[in-house]
């Protein structure tokens, strides 16, 4: 039972770490790319983490976890920002390596503008409930950075893989917050979201989640060694 955070975080990271070594494929060879744009990333939202861990907008089962600590936050919950961020962006490289995708580049700005529109709008509506303001304020600065000020063209295909994860993040989120379980991994004050849940899963999580994946895409994009 301790280990079942740990092995949610090992078995949906080790068909993508095995894979990388397949010579189609070769993104061994981008693992140090990769953990750079993790890190930058990941130092962020584990201070983000953090915080809202010791505000009471999250809090932890420890039933679930091994029992090692950094601050006030699971080892495990400090792998995640590694662990999940892999096996997206081995997903995403992957896709695009054998996949022609660049007409998604033609629903850049109509993915930006009503992002940006409804999140401004959730955030206005619900500025009082901490997690969804948050998030909403994260990935409007997000794509507002990405689109208009470094002018990154592939919004649209990171969207449209971003789709395909969330067959991963079903299960995987799911579990985390008490899909199959007798009480959830993690466990959110209700003040603090819109309680909109896609199974047990918060709706704010999943626009965290593509706020990071996008993020650790663009570094990644950066430090990426081309073939």
């Amino acid at each position: 039972m301790k280990y079942t955070y740990l092995l949610i975080l090992f078995f949906t990271v080790i068909i993508c770490f095995i894979a990388s070594f397949d010579k189609r494929i070769k993104f061994n060879k981008q693992f140090i790319p990769f953990l750079k744009a993790a890190i930058i990333v990941a130092i962020p939202f584990i201070a983000w983490d953090i915080w809202f861990t010791n505000h009471g907008v999250w809090w932890f089962n420890e039933n679930y976890t091994i029992g090692l600590n950094i601050g006030p936050l699971p080892l495990e919950e400090c792998l995640f920002f590694i662990f999940i961020p892999f096996s997206c962006i081995f997903t995403y490289f992957c896709i695009d390596k054998f996949f022609k995708l660049e007409w998604t580049s033609a629903f850049n700005n109509i993915i930006v503008f009503v992002s940006i529109i409804v999140c401004s709008l959730i955030a206005l509506l619900h500025y009082d409930k901490i997690y969804t303001l948050i998030t909403a304020i994260v990935t409007i600065f997000t794509l507002i950075y990405l689109h208009f000020i470094v002018r990154v063209k592939w919004i649209g295909q990171a969207s449209l893989v971003f789709t395909i994860l969330m067959l991963g993040f079903f299960p995987v989120n799911g579990v985390l917050t008490g899909t199959g379980l007798e009480s959830p991994i993690v466990n959110y004050n209700p003040n603090d979201f819109l309680g909109i849940r896609m199974l047990t899963i918060p709706i704010e999580d999943a626009v965290y989640g593509y706020s990071q994946f996008l993020l650790v895409l663009f570094f990644f994009k950066k430090f990426e060694i081309k073939d």
